[in-house]
């Protein structure tokens, strides 16, 4: 199983980890968030991460699911990429995090097709009831 990783600020990275486990009803294997801490140096942050991989990664591979990509903490993961059989995708939401859990049996690859189209498809401007009354204007 493919393990996964969500770097984002504190707050987020807990409230998407509850959020699946009141979904769920459980808290998948594999699945942990990494509380960034923005006064550590790029280094630190690699130094962070480290421990994470090694219980994340059992030979299947890891996505790295971020808040928002170019910031420290996805700079230095990106730095990490190189080393090991992980991937990062930013822009982390619930219906990315949920279509990716229903998904680890797949590829690495194919999984982060699956982590983007879940999150461009969970974003979704809802009907407004005039609009429909009136034929869809």
């Amino acid at each position: 199983m493919i393990g996964l990783l969500i770097l984002a600020q504190e707050d987020f990275g807990k409230g998407l980890l509850d959020s699946v486990e009141h979904v769920l009803g459980e808290l998948p294997a594999q699945l942990e968030a990494m509380p960034v801490d923005y006064l550590k140096t790029p280094e630190q942050i690699i130094q962070a991460i480290r421990p994470y991989i090694t219980r994340l990664e059992q030979g299947q591979g890891l996505l790295i699911l971020a808040d928002i990509y170019g910031t420290s903490h996805t700079n230095a993961a990106c730095r990490l990429l190189r080393e090991n059989h992980m991937e990062l995708v930013s822009g982390v939401n619930l219906p990315m995090l949920i279509r990716v859990l229903n998904y680890r049996h797949l590829t690495l690859e194919d999984l982060i097709a699956k982590a983007v189209s879940g999150g461009i498809e969970g974003i979704v401007r809802a009907p407004h009831p005039l609009r429909v009354a009136e034929g869809g204007r």
